[in-house]
């Protein structure tokens, strides 16, 4: 998606068009990983903001995500809000209503005139405002995307931080998916404090012994 394209904000067009005036996109990462919170971040990127390689977060290399996330925290016009789910509250409530519980927090921070909100993937409930889902709306919509880029970089920086707590996981390589070294450091240590303990295979051994210096859950 290149953001100087007029499809790049064709949705956010549209939306205006209906006398919308702030168009808030939201979406979030870490539904899959063993460990870790689900985050959601919501953006309002202000009309004829025009910024190279906004788009979904995954198909930017490291260097390209964190210049395109530095535009956009450096502009003050841009607004954008994040929210987090605990892995305890996810295991609590199961990942998809804490990712819809993340999405509706982020969007609450956000206190704007005439709201409306691109949601990414499928139907959100309790939206605070009126919304429209888009399938893959990190790919088409530059206010998802950059909502995609914001959230990445927030979630990676705290299994960064969570890897200098917990540094027998790797959490700062793997950011807490199941990659075959992860699932060799759980089985050796045991689940931690920051793993879903409903996800398998962290459920299997969230029953063995953690290893010393490791808080049992």
């Amino acid at each position: 998606m290149d953001p100087e394209s007029p499809d790049s904000y064709k949705f956010e067009r549209e939306i205006r068009d209906q006398n919308y005036r702030n168009i808030i996109g939201i979406d979030e990462v870490g539904r899959g990983p063993l460990a870790g919170p689900v985050v959601a971040a919501a953006v309002i990127i202000p009309t004829g903001l025009l910024i190279p390689n906004l788009t979904d977060s995954k198909k930017l290399s490291h260097s390209q995500r964190f210049a395109v996330y530095n535009k956009l925290k450096e502009n003050s016009n841009v607004i954008f809000s994040i929210a987090e789910i605990s892995s305890q509250v996810i295991d609590k409530i199961n990942i998809l209503r804490a990712t819809h519980l993340a999405m509706k927090k982020a969007a609450e921070k956000i206190r704007v005139k005439k709201p409306y909100i691109l949601v990414d993937g499928l139907c959100v409930p309790n939206l605070p405002y009126p919304s429209k889902n888009i399938i893959k709306g990190d790919t088409k919509s530059a206010s998802i995307a950059a909502a995609s880029i914001i959230a990445k970089i927030y979630r990676d920086n705290l299994m960064m931080e969570f890897d200098k707590k917990y540094p027998e996981y790797g959490f700062a390589s793997h950011k807490g998916y199941a990659t075959k070294k992860h699932l060799e450091n759980l089985s050796h240590f045991g689940p931690c404090p920051i793993h879903r303990v409903s996800f398998s295979p962290v459920s299997q051994l969230a029953v063995k012994k953690p290893a010393q210096g490791i808080l049992p859950l």
